[in-house]
């Protein structure tokens, strides 16, 4: 397929956002963010056989997979999608139907969000390599930093932790069913839902977990200067998850990442507002506290009444 016909194929036939002011087929997009917002951008790459291998997906599962990833870095800012642009590296081996899939397992997502593809590019490459760019919209006063964690803060984080690098694990041992936690690593749900139930709470520091627990609350100890705490007990995890040998559980819950949830912190005074709008909507789970400012931020995880250190990578004895 030459590239016109091919733009053509992925051209959306309308806009959902009416900022749109050109969408495909000039030289660059042209878009209006609404008066008033702040536009907030994530881009993303996803390599063949490091991100993602064809033995347990398929195109439109990639296509879903690596838009989810952008969507989420959004919902941890606070933010409402808006639209994306999409650069693809691809083998000449692939098929034109091949890459239409991969935009089609995209626009699936897209269309749940209301988010318009407004532009890329495609080279030729030896393997599949696919970057997403999104851009979405905030209030000044509604953005969620990683900075914005406060002493005595509540720790929470969203859904069940661990499900997705354990669905992987399934996926690589040729299980020849799927289910809900194949399902979590194939095509995982970005958390925008919680941006616009959480709306009426002032401050919230958030991080979408897709290094891991660990990974992201030392990140947010760094930006805000705090020292975290929080119990192993506390943590959310599959109840399907817990006959998993201990030290393997470890690794799924606190470091293997990708589940896509969002941590972050709160209030005590608000953490009542951030559960009622929350409420049979969305599972959202304290898991500790804000303990103190510091100018050497830590994590600390009890468990088993030991309090160790919880480094980047996972836990270690301190």
């Amino acid at each position: 397929m030459k590239e016109f016909e091919f733009i053509q194929k992925i051209k959306p036939s309308y806009y959902r956002n009416s900022s749109v002011i050109k969408g495909i087929g000039d030289d660059a997009a042209v878009v209006k963010p609404p008066n008033g917002y702040e536009l907030v951008i994530a881009s993303d790459t996803m390599v063949e056989n490091v991100h993602f291998s064809f033995e347990y997906m398929e195109l439109k599962d990639i296509g879903f997979r690596v838009l989810a990833a952008n969507l989420s870095d959004l919902a941890a800012m606070g933010a409402t999608p808006l639209y994306y642009a999409v650069n693809i590296a691809v083998p000449s081996t692939y098929s034109d139907e091949q890459l239409i899939d991969l935009y089609l397992g995209m626009d699936e997502l897209a269309k749940k969000y209301k988010v318009d593809l407004i532009g890329g590019d495609t080279v030729s490459a030896n393997e599949l390599v696919i970057t997403i760019s999104v851009f979405g919209k905030v209030l000044p006063n509604k953005k969620r930093l990683r900075s914005y964690a406060k002493t005595n803060d509540i720790v929470f984080v969203t859904g069940n932790l661990g499900e997705a690098a354990y669905g992987y694990d399934l996926l690589k041992s040729d299980v020849l069913f799927e289910n809900h936690f194949t399902d979590r690593h194939k095509r995982p749900t970005p958390r925008l839902d919680f941006a616009e139930l959480t709306d009426s709470v002032t401050r919230m520091s958030l991080n979408d977990l897709s290094d891991g627990l660990a990974s992201e609350l030392n990140e947010i100890a760094e930006a805000s200067n705090v020292m975290i705490e929080i119990n192993w007990d506390d943590l959310p995890i599959h109840s399907k998850m817990t006959n998993i040998e201990i030290e393997q559980l470890k690794k799924y819950v606190l470091s293997s990442g990708e589940d896509f949830e969002l941590v972050g912190t709160c209030s005590p005074t608000e953490w009542d507002l951030l559960k009622e709008a929350t409420n049979n909507q969305l599972p959202v789970t304290p898991i500790g506290k804000v303990t103190a400012e510091t100018s050497t931020p830590e994590v600390y995880l009890t468990i088993n009444e030991t309090k160790t250190i919880l480094c980047k990578s996972g836990y270690s004895h301190g």
